[in-house]
């Protein structure tokens, strides 16, 4: 009982008596002071007590992912202290950060980054966001840039037909290419856990991290946030070696945030042409199918109500095209070497 009286939940504060176990008896005793049967039943997420916070502060996320995970809600007191301790969470070990972090970006739907933002953890959590609140953006965009960064998680999982959208109707998707093997390879695991999916999510949550950093009005009374990608890539980096992410997932990441400008600078007008798409994926190289779809989120979550679909059918005609080139003619983008490293050694032995 003093056991389970120091765990995080009352769901995870139950036990089971194994002298009875031993004994082959049933039923097992269940041993729940917390009720935690009760709030499993009624799928709610409790603290066990006031303190269990300050004890251990990854509980503040581990909140929302096994809420987000068993598609339960937080009851009320314990949001109360989630958004009281939030700021303990910039102090949790990086490893033990990206480890929930990873957890909470695999489960379906941007509720959970958007429930983070509400119970004031996603700024605590990566304070640079917090900058981009209240941003303003030209007027084609409907958000400021902290809200349009949310959106773009929600559109770019609707796109992955993982989510939905409330804008546009069916026309919306019916225009964006799917497969068997676009599904595969954004399920494909990248390092520990963490997939190709999760990890454009967190990009499409970061791709405008540096705008406010870059906004400038130019002669002509124009908005304009010039080298916003290269600047918030390198800041991107920042961010993600302090939450511990492994090299190969922050170069992932830090390539999508990048070039997600990239695909709607193909082409000026009409289709891009194989010099165009090979030079696009020499400079993207394994992020560049991932980024193609981010464009098609960060077009989305720009638009909102005011999408234009004939704009909206152009964009992703193209994103159909250049990946259908990708796998169609591999040659295109990845030209086949004259020589390698194997030849060589051949022939060396040989000689």
């Amino acid at each position: 009982r003093q056991d389970l009286a120091r765990r995080d939940f009352t769901v995870n504060a139950m036990a089971v008596s194994l002298n009875r176990l031993a004994k082959g008896l049933s039923p097992a005793q269940i041993i729940d002071p917390f009720d935690g049967r009760g709030d499993l039943s009624r799928g709610i997420i409790r603290v066990v007590a006031e303190t269990v916070f300050e004890v251990d502060a990854v509980r503040l996320l581990r909140a929302v992912r096994l809420a987000a995970e068993l598609g339960f809600n937080i009851d009320e007191n314990t949001e109360s202290l989630i958004r009281r301790h939030s700021r303990l969470v910039s102090g949790v070990a990086g490893e033990r950060v990206r480890e929930e972090l990873v957890r909470l970006l695999a489960v379906f739907g941007a509720a959970p980054v958007r429930q983070l933002d509400e119970l004031e953890l996603l700024t605590a959590l990566i304070p640079e966001l917090a900058e981009t609140k209240g941003v303003e953006q030209p007027k084609e965009h409907h958000w400021d840039v902290f809200e349009h960064s949310l959106r773009t998680v929600g559109a770019l999982e609707y796109l992955l037909r993982r989510g939905s959208w409330e804008y546009g109707g069916g026309a919306v998707l019916a225009a964006v290419p799917w497969s068997g093997v676009l599904e595969e390879h954004f399920t494909r695991e990248v390092s520990s856990g963490s997939t190709r999916r999760s990890l454009l999510k967190l990009a499409a949550l970061l791709h405008d991290v540096n705008k406010p950093q870059t906004k400038a009005i130019d002669a002509n009374g124009r908005m304009r946030f010039l080298g916003h990608p290269l600047e918030g890539a390198a800041r991107v980096v920042g961010i993600l070696e302090r939450l511990r992410f492994s090299g190969k997932e922050i170069k992932l990441v830090e390539t999508e945030v990048m070039h997600h400008m990239r695909p709607t600078q193909l082409s000026q007008a009409g289709l891009p042409s194989n010099k165009a798409i090979y030079r696009y994926f020499r400079d993207t190289g394994e992020a560049g199918i991932d980024i193609l779809f981010l464009s098609l989120a960060d077009h989305l979550a720009t638009r909102g109500p005011g999408l234009v679909l004939e704009g909206w059918q152009e964009h992703a005609r193209l994103v159909d095209y250049v990946i259908g080139k990708r796998f169609e003619q591999e040659k295109i983008v990845n030209p086949p070497k004259l020589i390698d490293g194997y030849d060589i050694i051949k022939f060396f032995r040989a000689s």
